[in-house]
């Protein structure tokens, strides 16, 4: 029996591996000087702005945070799958004083009992300067202890600033149990 629950965790991890793969090509452009190529640029900024107005209509204080922060990323499509490994990738926008700045990769890979898909919209506001220059740095992360605000359609919520920033995160389709934040890598390469 030990060696059936062998084989059947080592099955199972090498499924997830391959499924995990594939999420993860999927959102990688040809360029790799780019995060972004050129072609799907236009598009990603104007899913970023429609993102950006479906946060403050379902938040009660959204719209003023994204007045005072010193920047914001946004990103229109995450995409998030597991089976028993996880993971989640998607391309987003930097803007700064409303004017895009360039264009953000987030990558994410979690080791756990999960099982599900979900696309979802992110966003993190940098409520200083600071914060928002070490996100240009290029190699930005969040901690396990990172979390965000989930907002769902028709529910508002109030928001606030938490360690220099604020995140929020809204699905769009799929059934996963929770959206994690903790645990995200993100590339960023300024607009040329």
């Amino acid at each position: 029996m030990r060696t059936f629950k062998k084989k059947l965790y080592r099955n199972l991890l090498v499924l997830g591996l391959i499924f995990f793969t594939g999420l993860m090509s999927a959102q990688t452009d040809d360029d790799s000087e780019a995060i972004v190529n050129q072609d799907k640029k236009d598009k990603l900024i104007n899913d970023a702005k429609d993102s950006k107005a479906a946060f403050i209509q379902n938040s009660e204080n959204l719209g003023d945070l994204f007045e005072k922060a010193a920047g914001y990323v946004i990103f229109p499509n995450v995409g998030a799958g597991a089976y028993i490994l996880g993971g989640a990738a998607g391309n987003g926008v930097l803007f700064e004083n409303g004017e895009v700045q360039g264009f953000a990769e987030l990558r994410q890979v979690n080791i756990g009992l999960q099982f599900g898909g979900q696309a979802y919209r992110q966003a993190i506001l940098f409520q200083t300067q600071d914060e928002l220059e070490e996100f240009k740095d290029g190699e930005y992360s969040l901690s396990g202890s990172a979390s965000a605000v989930i907002l769902e359609k028709g529910e508002a919520k109030s928001i606030t600033f938490k360690e220099g920033r604020a995140i929020v995160t809204m699905p769009k389709a799929g059934a996963m149990i929770e959206i994690s934040v903790g645990g995200q890598k993100f590339e960023y390469r300024a607009e040329n």
